[in-house]
Order: structure tokens, then sequence, then C-alpha cells
């Protein structure tokens, strides 16, 4: 009779004891704030559609204002940036914990064949790179994760389903692991530097929020990386010369981007123009896109994301009005930044209303809880 008193004291300590961890809490709003971010980008393709931004902005005014938005069905269905971003972050929770990479790929790219049949409604045709390459993917084959070097692989499909591999991989130590299966999880659909290392950039930015970096700090530290993202890409002696080719393009827009910012050395504190309202935000937005909409790319979706984080501060309100409100591909820009949100502040000035009720909601924090363990055991 003490004997079982006393497990069952166990467990209430056990269980209390993950209700108060604010790191866990962090887990799972940057899980869940992702999908909060996907869906006020995409409003059923209403916005992601949308290449007029004050325009958006004005439709929310007429629905109460961004603080009144009810993120819920069906008027606010995830798209296929948050089924493929779950579809990774179940194979992590899955796969990763023995340190096999090999049988980690498969099932990733098993996992992202099958989020292609929960693409009903979600604009997947959107990202007919990640479509096709999909159709290429062979998860019950040794290596049948690989697909061909791609010269058009340069969008965003990569970067809005890789920020879980962020919190998997969260530590400094971790590094090397968070590359790896950025750029190969990446490079199943986007077999294109520009394309994967946008995998990589928002994996990383979304440790550097666990780690509580200093937002200013991150494109640095990206920088620092690239060269060890090539390292490892040369190593594994696929596609190199096509690889190092492309390599270039990423890498001369963000050292540009940070430049335009005054954050190159990740000390100083970034610089805005005197105005910078919707219509300027679109504009620069649209500056830095490969074809014109902004955040369409591998480079320009974590690109975006930065630059509204770097404006916003521990603002919730204004991040969406930069990030997910934005006349460019917003529900990809939204999710990367929704996920670095939830790493860095929780769920701290976010409206109930706003994840209450989002769709997916239990699996994205399940999942979240079940990374947090990897991560941390």
């Amino acid at each position: 009779m003490i004997e079982r008193h006393s497990q069952k004291l166990c467990k209430l300590r056990y269980h209390l004891a993950k209700m108060s961890d604010p790191l866990l809490d962090r887990y799972k709003a940057s899980m869940v704030l992702s999908g909060v971010g996907d869906a006020m980008g995409y409003k059923n393709g209403k916005f992601e559609f949308n290449f007029v931004g004050e325009d958006i902005h004005k439709e929310v005014k007429k629905l109460g204002g961004i603080s009144k938005l009810k993120i819920k069905l069906p008027d606010w269905r995830v798209s296929d940036d948050t089924v493929l971003h779950l579809a990774t972050a179940e194979s992590l929770a899955r796969k990763s914990k023995n340190g096999d990479k090999e049988a980690l790929y498969l099932d990733i790219a098993k996992s992202y064949k099958e989020g292609m049949h929960d693409m009903s409604g979600r604009a997947a045709v959107s990202g007919p790179t990640t479509m096709q390459a999909c159709s290429q993917l062979r998860p019950e084959r040794p290596k049948g994760y690989q697909v061909p070097f791609n010269t058009r692989g340069g969008g965003c499909g990569a970067a809005m389903r890789s920020m879980c591999i962020g919190l998997r991989y969260p530590r400094p130590e971790d590094l090397d692991d968070l590359i790896a299966v950025s750029v190969e999880s990446g490079r199943m659909t986007h077999n294109h530097p520009t394309g994967y290392l946008g995998s990589l950039a928002s994996a990383l930015f979304t440790a550097y929020s666990i780690q509580g970096k200093p937002v200013n700090s991150w494109g640095a530290g990206l920088m620092s990386v690239l060269p060890k993202a090539l390292k490892y890409v040369e190593s594994q002696e696929i596609d190199v010369a096509e690889n190092q080719e492309h390599w270039g393009y990423f890498t001369r827009k963000w050292e540009d981007y940070l430049r335009v910012r005054g954050v190159t050395d990740g000390t100083a504190d970034p610089t805005f123009p005197e105005v910078y309202g919707v219509k300027e935000r679109d504009e620069f937005y649209k500056s830095w896109s490969f074809a014109g909409w902004g955040g369409a790319s591998g480079h320009d979706a974590p690109l975006i994301s930065y630059d509204a984080l770097l404006g916003s501060g521990n603002s919730w309100e204004k991040l969406c009005e930069r990030a997910m409100l934005h006349g460019g591909d917003n529900d990809s820009t939204g999710v990367i930044a929704g996920a670095c949100y939830g790493a860095m502040y929780g769920f701290q000035g976010v409206p109930e209303n706003h994840y209450k009720k989002l769709e997916y909601r239990d699996r994205l924090e399940k999942v979240a809880e079940q990374l947090y363990q990897l991560a941390n055991n």
C-alpha cells in the first residue's frame, strides 16, 4: 500500500515538473506558433496569393484586427507547410534517437510522400518542386531519399519544414547533426544549395532561439556555419561540382542583407528605414526575392522571417504584421518566424484565440514534447 502510494506520488511529481518546465513550454509554443504563422499567412489561399500587403491589412482590420483573429477551421487551415513540418518532426521523434542517419532519412522521405495525401485545400500547387521530387523518393530502397540535382530547386519548400530540426539538435555541440539532417532532408525535394540552405537557416535560427542567442547575432552565426555546410556536402561526394557551382547565390544575398541592416558582425543593433510600413516592407521583401515573390525561395524565406524578428522584439502582433501579413509567400515566412518566436518567448503576448483551436494543435504539441525529451535526455 505504501509502495503504491509512493509510485503515484512520483508520477504526480513528474507530471507537475513537466507542467512547470518553461523550456518544454517553449518547445510546444515553437511547434504550435509555427502552425499559427502558417495558417495566418495562408488564410485558405486568400492571403498567400494576394501580392498587396496593404489589402491584406485592410482585410484584417475588417475582421477586428490581428488580436481578434480566431485561427481555426474552416477559415484558417494550415497549409502544406505545416503538413510537411509535422512530417519532419514526427520522423525525428521516431528515428533520431539511436543516431542511424540512413534510417532517419528514409523515414523522413516516407513521411514526405505520405504528406502528399494531405494536401487537399492546402495550396500544394504552390510547391510543384516538392510534389515532383516526392514522386521520385523511394524510401523502401537504400539511399532512396536521394534525388537528382535540380537547377530549379531553389524554392522555399525545404526552408518552411525544418525548424523542428533545431528543436531536436538545439545545442552548439549538436551543430554537425543539425547541418547533416537539415541538408539531407532539404535536398530530398530541393537538391540545390539555394533550396536546402534555406532548410539549414530555419533549423539553425530555431536552435539559436532555444539557446537564447541575441537575434542580431543570428545572421553572423549563419555566415560562420555555411563553410562547414559546404565541407559536409563535399564530404558526401554527391553532385559536388554542381553544388560548388551554385553555392554562392545564397551566401551573397545574405551578406548583402546583413550589410544593409548593419548586423554583419553580429553585435550591432539593426538599422531600419525611418518609414518602414506595410508598403515599404513589401517593396523591401520583393527586392531580395528571386522572381518577385518575397519569401518564395530558400534564401529569402528565412531572410524575411529574420528581418521581421529583428524588427519586432518580443511583440507577437508586430511579428504578425511583418512576417505573416505581407504581400509575398507569407505562410512560409510566417511558419518560420512563428517557430522562432515560440522557441524564444513561449506563448507570451499571443492571444489564446490564435492557437486554442488551431488545426493539428494536438499533433504539434505531442511531437514538441517528444523532441524536447530527445534533445534534453
